[in-house]
């Protein structure tokens, strides 16, 4: 079937600050003054403009006390800036009002995506203090910037005048996207309405970040111990180390399992005690609603009620309403379609594989027992291993993580756009275990920069993505400097990194992210990179990843990290024909967390329940949707679903539905050659290079020339109607 909510709807791109609310930036809990080295250009390197490379950040000397005095300075600027724009006794014009806001905030833009990206990568006592301090002040300060009435009029009266003004297409998007962000932003609301908004910018950034270190601290704290090193039969040498290391680091006794923030997790494949895999399971879906210091509860409900409230202010029936009018999806009623549609065809097939699981431990176990969550990792891989015949330890030796990028990542992007990439160990960087690489065109031309930084700790968000320090426009100048994270485990020292099958293909995914910003070619950086719809944005990087898989490129980097012989063609035949093993399963737990996602954000403010009540509403919605199948709980659970509590809201159903284009897109890449430069110039040209510069949904018909169909994506996942 063809996807009609895909086909025929405008989207415009998200707005780069959404009330305030996609900042990701909180102050000094204190309250104290900066110190006065900080303020000034001499001593705060934030304040000048880099001279190392590309404009990329002096990580060597930048220290987490520069950032308050920093962002103050760059709000300070970039106020000054606004009241002139605003201010300006000139009749406005595309060049003095829309131009120059893009102009205007260079500092405060420089130092926030610095801030935002190192918050994530190692944060310490002082980031998280200046996160608290400065999110209410930069929410405070954008309202201030949507909500002035002069500057709102020189747009408006520009915006009735569009048709008049000659504006080229890129321009005349960008005029659009200003007076629409302004719209909904609360412009045309009257005074107490903009006092009422504001009031909720600020409460919604200090939850914001009051959430997310929440998080972090409850997942370190829910670490389970365990006394005995027999209690982690089914480790290896490795895996034990690191749990025995793990407690030594935290001065306790025995072995320390810790937890990603997901609900399942690595271990549970492994360990043969059931106890153990019920503590570690049960401690991941628990968090955040223990009633602890780090329970996160109530805030979500006042996140929600908020969120609620602004948008029935701004003339939504709720946020999801709000936010989805943004997107490709264009609408609440075409996100509940494709739920309605993939939700019990997930189910049934996650049910299958669960009879698959149960026979199995009947068959298997002395005193058989009924399957539960905390079984299904560690049975689903024996029935993996049953039905294919190899283990995971058989093919990590073959995905080591530097032949991986240099041999399969690198390589393929020099198949498909003949990019190269050289490594240079002269840069700073802000941990000894991030990696730098400098990327040049097929002429030698230099493209820009990227950062690796591949391994997990504590001071390190879970998860994997891809972040900007530097933007390419052709109005600011400048190239670009992305960064790629995942959250592999660090080997002891002096061992490989052997990656999973999975970690191979999300190294090549989130590389695809990379790929979108180093290839932006925009004028105005409002459109740069990966400034696209929330549920467009993960579409290229999903298509790269079938780079991973790609005969060619498997055999030039799918090799013995001791040996170099290539990984042999039947236990590579296996790994492939297992990808669509628990699809059922994978796809379950994901459109579970999405429902909820959607769920929670369409209620009305007066309908969002209490902090209390939180879980038994996640139940009902589960229950309702009949997504309610014990041994496949949602992917992230309400307390600790990091995506929709910052800018996934509404939104942690794109991932499914950038995955609609993402697997025709493969079809059109093996109908037309696969891995050619010709292939690869035009996904370049018709989608990475365009950033937001038109609507997703053209782009996407630029480069395939038809409509998607959902059925590429269930035959890939293997899932039965």
């Amino acid at each position: 079937m063809k996807l009609r909510y895909l086909m025929g709807l405008s989207a415009l791109p998200l707005l780069l600050i959404a009330c305030g609310e996609s900042q990701e930036l909180d102050t000094d809990a204190n309250g104290e003054a900066p110190a006065a080295e900080t303020t000034t250009a001499d001593s705060n390197p934030l304040l000048m403009e880099s001279e190392l490379p590309y404009g990329m950040p002096p990580f060597d000397k930048i220290e987490s006390e520069h950032f308050a005095p920093a962002l103050e300075k760059g709000m300070e600027e970039h106020m000054a800036e606004i009241e002139a724009i605003a201010g300006n006794p000139e009749p406005p014009t595309f060049e003095n009002t829309i131009v120059e806001l893009e102009r205007a905030g260079q500092l405060l833009s420089r130092v926030s995506r610095v801030f935002s990206a190192l918050s994530g990568t190692v944060t310490d006592d002082t980031l998280q203090d200046t996160q608290r301090e400065m999110s209410p002040k930069l929410s405070a300060h954008q309202d201030a910037i949507n909500l002035n009435p002069e500057l709102f009029e020189r747009v408006e009266t520009l915006y009735q005048q569009r048709e008049d003004l000659d504006l080229d297409p890129e321009s005349l998007r960008l005029l659009e996207r200003y007076h629409t962000d302004f719209v909904r932003a609360g412009a045309r609301l009257d005074d107490s309405e903009q006092d009422r908004l504001r009031e909720i910018n600020s409460r919604l950034a200090e939850l914001g970040t009051e959430f997310s270190q929440k998080v972090l601290a409850e997942v370190n704290d829910s670490a389970v111990v365990v006394e005995s090193e027999e209690e982690l039969d089914g480790f290896s040498d490795s895996e034990i180390e690191r749990a025995r290391r793990e407690a030594e680091e935290r001065e306790v006794d025995g072995y320390v399992i810790t937890l990603l923030n997901t609900s399942g997790q690595p271990p549970l494949s492994s360990l043969s005690n059931r106890e153990v895999r019920q503590r570690v399971h049960e401690a991941s879906l628990n968090r955040g609603s223990r009633g602890n210091d780090h329970d996160t509860l109530e805030i979500v409900s006042e996140v929600m009620n908020l969120r609620a409230e602004r948008a029935r202010m701004l003339g939504y029936e709720n946020h999801a309403e709000y936010s989805l009018e943004e997107q490709t999806a264009g609408s609440v009623d075409v996100v509940n379609e494709l739920h309605d549609d993939l939700n019990p065809i997930a189910v049934r097939n996650a049910r299958q594989e669960g009879d698959d699981i149960q026979a199995l431990i009947n068959e298997t176990e002395e005193e058989p027992f009924e399957l539960a969550s905390w079984d299904w990792a560690y049975y689903a891989e024996k029935v993996r291993q049953d039905r294919y015949a190899f283990q995971d330890s058989e093919v990590r030796p073959y995905f080591e993580l530097d032949n991986v990028m240099e041999n399969g990542v690198f390589y393929s992007a020099e198949k498909l756009f003949g990019i190269t990439f050289e490594e240079r160990t002269d840069l700073p960087v802000y941990h000894d275990t991030v990696r730098v690489y400098e990327v040049f065109e097929e002429d030698g031309t230099p493209l820009g920069l990227m950062f690796s930084d591949m391994y997990s700790r504590s001071s390190k968000r879970g998860g994997a993505w891809m972040n900007s320090y530097v933007i390419q426009s052709e109005l600011l100048g400048g190239q670009p400097v992305v960064g790629i994270h995942l959250n592999i485990s660090e080997p002891s020292d002096g061992d490989p990194t052997l990656l999973t099958w999975d970690e191979t293909t999300t190294l090549f995914h989130e590389f695809g992210h990379a790929i979108h910003g180093l290839f932006s070619d925009v004028r105005y950086p409002r459109f740069s990179g990966t400034s696209v719809p929330r549920d467009f944005v993960e579409y290229p990087s999903q298509v790269y990843e079938m780079w991973a898989s790609y005969p060619e490129v498997l055999a030039n980097y799918a090799r013995h990290h001791e040996t170099g012989e290539q990984i042999p063609d039947e236990l590579l035949e296996k790994v492939l024909d297992a990808q669509q093993f628990n699809q059922g399963f994978r796809t379950t737990e994901y459109l579970a967390a999405s429902t909820i996602d959607q769920a929670w954000h369409q209620l009305g403010p007066e309908e969002v329940p209490a902090g209390n009540e939180a879980m038994d509403f996640e139940a009902r919605v589960l229950a309702e949707h009949e997504m309610d199948y014990d041994p496949v709980p949602p992917r992230y659970r309400t307390p600790y679903f990091s995506h929709i509590m910052g800018g996934y809201s509404a939104g942690y159903y794109s991932y499914i539905w950038s995955e609609v284009l993402d697997a025709d897109s493969v079809l059109w890449f093996e109908e037309n050659g696969g891995l050619s430069r010709e292939n690869g110039q035009h996904f370049r040209d018709t989608i990475l290079s365009s950033g937001g510069t038109m609507d997703a949904m053209e782009l996407y018909m630029e480069f395939a020339d038809r409509e998607p169909d959902i059925e590429a994506l269930l035959e890939r996942r293997g899932l039965t109607e």
